[in-house]
């Protein structure tokens, strides 16, 4: 008994660490980077790069300062920087692209603690900062399904609307093709266009274990459902914004999403309903960010509600 060790959980250890799976995460988003350098041509890589390093540099720079151990190698930093760069369109100016980085690492990140700590998804949030302050180019959107060849590069796109502000604005003669929007030839952001290649990278990490089905598959059931609840075109909904980059890549998000199965379907719920609500009542076309945020702040609750209780614990 002298050699008892004691010593608090987890006493079970296995070999999958915070980059192993990040590097999964950098992995399923290959098909949609490349679906977007194909659509809206080589300045989508340049700006997915911009992100990611300057995101890395912040992160460093900010450690650096602070005296923090340095956590760039977990590839945290790189997953932000790609996702950022996925809610952004490819006309943005760089020197936004360096600012949202900024937003995104230092103001949502670091400043709550660095990664496990943070509130709301850095990317998310950015994104809706940027908005918010530079509406014009925030909106300034491509569309290359007008051009007549399917795969086209920007030179062969023109500016215009993006799928859902013509739905809202009753213009549907000008919509592209569902074949269209699912490939990714249409108007938007860098990342949220691709839903096939989405779809392939959120298969990946369900192989992979990485995620579970219970947020995105949730997310997308109720958008699709309620659309058509309320009398709008419910496979349009599902292919014309953001909602498979942000239901596969941000809803299930281990640090601002819930930790239990149960809680990870009310989340998923509750983005898609509010997701539907901001798309047909509010002035803004899109609705996955604010969602997605608002159930962010509220996953401490589902947490505390559908938590497993230990046999015998007493309150």
């Amino acid at each position: 008994m002298d050699k008892l060790t004691v010593s608090v959980s987890p006493h079970i250890h296995y070999k999958i660490n915070t980059s192993r799976i990040m590097l999964d995460v950098l992995i399923a988003l290959i098909p949609a980077f490349i679906t977007s350098v194909i659509v809206f041509g080589a300045r989508a890589a340049v700006v997915t790069c911009v992100c990611v390093i300057s995101c890395i540099l912040c992160e460093w720079g900010f450690e650096k300062i602070t005296k923090r151990e340095n956590t760039i190698g977990d590839y945290s930093a790189c997953i932000t920087g790609v996702l950022l760069a996925f809610n952004l369109p490819v006309t943005i100016p760089i020197w936004q692209a360096v600012f949202g980085s900024a937003v995104a690492i230092i103001l949502v990140k670091q400043l709550f603690g660095g990664l496990g700590k943070n509130f709301a998804n850095p990317a998310i949030t950015a994104r809706i900062v940027m908005f918010l302050a530079f509406s014009v180019s925030m909106t300034n959107w491509y569309s290359p399904y007008e051009s007549t060849s399917l795969w086209v590069y920007p030179i062969d796109g023109v500016a215009g609307a993006t799928p859902l502000a013509l739905m809202n604005s009753g213009n549907t003669d000008s919509l592209p093709s569902i074949m269209q929007m699912f490939l990714g030839v249409r108007g938007g952001s860098l990342g949220e266009t691709g839903n096939l290649a989405l779809l392939i990278g959120g298969i990946y990490l369900m192989i992979r274990k990485v995620i579970t089905w219970h947020a995105p598959v949730s997310f997308i059931v109720v958008v699709f459902g309620l659309s058509a609840l309320i009398g709008q075109d419910p496979v349009y909904h599902l292919f014309a914004g953001g909602l498979f980059l942000g239901a596969i890549f941000m809803a299930t998000d281990y640090v601002t999403t819930p930790y239990t199965n149960f809680g990870r379907l009310i989340f998923g719920i509750g983005a898609g309903l509010l997701t539907v609500l901001f798309r047909v009542y509010s002035s803004y076309p899109e609705g996955v960010s604010f969602a997605i945020l608002l159930m962010n702040i509220l996953t401490p609750y589902i947490n505390r509600f559908t938590e497993t209780r230990p046999l015998g614990r007493v309150k």
